[in-house]
């Protein structure tokens, strides 16, 4: 087989000039499927935001509060190694799932493809037409109607980015100061629509042009097939052995008798291909197993009365030595990683502790002597409450001889709130030997102990 495809991308020609992809609407059972996961992952995408649980978002990145809400659990800072082993958790996954199923993530799961595929490339079909319909619009001189269809188009592709920016802005600073800003007057917030409108610029600039290119050449995941896929890996390929070689349909004749496969070389396949390939070469990293060439191949394997699954889902060595999937070394390896990674941190999660109390001397002090003859010592204490429960915090020494006064008498700690506050450490010179000695602070909340931190007191050492 000819591998000269292989040295550029199939949206790039040899003059190293954009190759415009004009893939045809694709029909079939596989594009049904994908239809109807499409829709479902887009109103969730686009309702998460708004849904609340227990008064918390479903899905909340807050970066600016440094507050992170999944599925109704709040995470704080002081969480950061539940989210460093979640994302090793995906990173695993992800191979794991490239390893066995290839690239279908990006073709049924990835926002980028879903967006594009089922909103706006359906907007442009409706508009524009279908493939050839928008080549010969192209083509066309600048007319009213051709002028009339681009403003209406790229108008609308203008206000979906718009919302989706709003509902990105949702998952970052939360839905309910988001809906704050909106009805609030617009003067208040004149940074915050010009970021709006960076965003929205961003996402129009990705749909409206980039298109195939952020899944070719742009998204790492794509590159990482070179090193994950074996020969056992499932992916969307075309059946050489079946297929090859090619030739025109011509009814009424023997393909096997002159030598034909049961590719008939209609192209359809290549006709309503996203990113532009011909599956036909091989396996290819431009390829995000959308399927749309199986539903094409297998309606014309229908209409010449030839078996479907010319172009299916299966591995090099299914095709090759007519193979099932096989689970590997590899595969189990990395399936029982897996499962110990999610066990792990299902486990981590159940041990949380609902309140975090960090002490630390304040920066720069050492000791003060007292006019009592008492030796003290500032420290700064930081409290998080992950809970939605209010506190009145105390703090008392688990040495009798040891007084802890804080700058304000009453300390209120409220729900999903993080403060930090200074108190003194008094005592007399008894309680030190050599100059230092450890002891627990005790941390109340409502009259209950719910944290308890050692901390160093210090002195002199005479």
């Amino acid at each position: 087989m000819e591998e000269e495809f292989r040295d550029r991308i199939a949206t790039v020609n040899e003059a190293g000039k954009r190759v415009w992809v004009y893939p045809k609407k694709p029909k079939g059972k596989f594009t049904n499927r994908r239809k109807w996961l499409s829709y479902s992952l887009l109103l969730f995408l686009l309702t998460a935001p708004f849904i609340k649980i227990n008064g918390d978002q479903l899905i909340e990145i807050n970066i600016i509060e440094r507050k992170f809400s999944l599925f109704g659990a709040t995470f704080w800072p002081q969480d950061l190694y539940l989210f460093a082993i979640m994302l090793i958790i995906f990173i695993v996954f992800v191979i794991l799932f490239t390893i066995i199923y290839g690239r279908l993530f990006c073709g049924w799961f990835c926002p980028q493809t879903i967006f594009m595929e089922f909103v706006f490339r359906q907007i442009e079909y409706w508009i524009d037409g279908d493939w050839t319909q928008q080549k010969a619009l192209d083509k066309a001189p600048w007319n009213a109607q051709k002028w009339g269809k681009r403003i209406l188009k790229h108008s609308i592709f203008w206000i979906i980015s718009f919302i989706i920016a709003n509902v990105f802005l949702a998952y970052i600073i939360g839905s309910t100061t988001l809906l704050k800003i909106i009805t609030e007057p617009v003067q208040l917030h004149i940074g915050g629509l010009f970021s709006m409108g960076i965003f929205t610029t961003i996402f129009y600039f990705v749909f409206a042009r980039l298109r195939e290119q952020v899944c070719t050449t742009i998204c790492p995941y794509g590159r990482l097939q070179g090193v994950l896929l074996d020969q056992n890996s499932m992916v969307v390929a075309y059946d050489y052995v079946r297929g090859e070689d090619r030739g025109k349909f011509r009814k009424g004749e023997d393909r096997e008798a002159v030598k034909k496969g049961d590719c008939i070389d209609c192209a359809q396949c290549v006709h309503v291909c996203p990113t532009g390939i011909d599956i036909r070469n091989g396996t290819q990293l431009e390829c995000v197993n959308c399927t749309a060439c199986i539903d094409a191949c297998d309606t014309m394997m229908d209409g010449v009365g030839l078996e479907k699954g010319l172009i299916r889902f299966v591995s090099e060595n299914g095709i090759k030595n007519r193979t099932r999937f096989q689970w590997t070394r590899r595969v189990v390896s990395y399936t029982v990683l897996l499962a110990v990674l999610i066990g792990v941190w299902i486990t981590m999660l159940v041990m949380r502790e609902d309140f975090s109390t960090t002490i630390l001397r304040q920066r720069g002090s050492t000791f003060q002597i007292t006019q009592n003859n008492d030796i003290s010592n500032i420290f700064e204490v930081d409290l998080t409450n992950k809970t939605k429960e209010h506190f009145e915090v105390k703090l008392i020494s688990t040495d009798p001889r040891v007084q802890l006064e804080l700058a304000n008498k009453t300390l209120e700690l409220p729900g999903e709130k993080h403060i930090r506050e200074r108190f003194l450490a008094r005592f007399p010179y008894s309680v030190i030997e050599k100059g230092t000695q450890k002891m627990d602070v005790i941390i109340l909340g409502n009259g209950k102990e719910i944290d308890r931190v050692k901390i160093k007191l210090i002195g002199p050492s005479f």
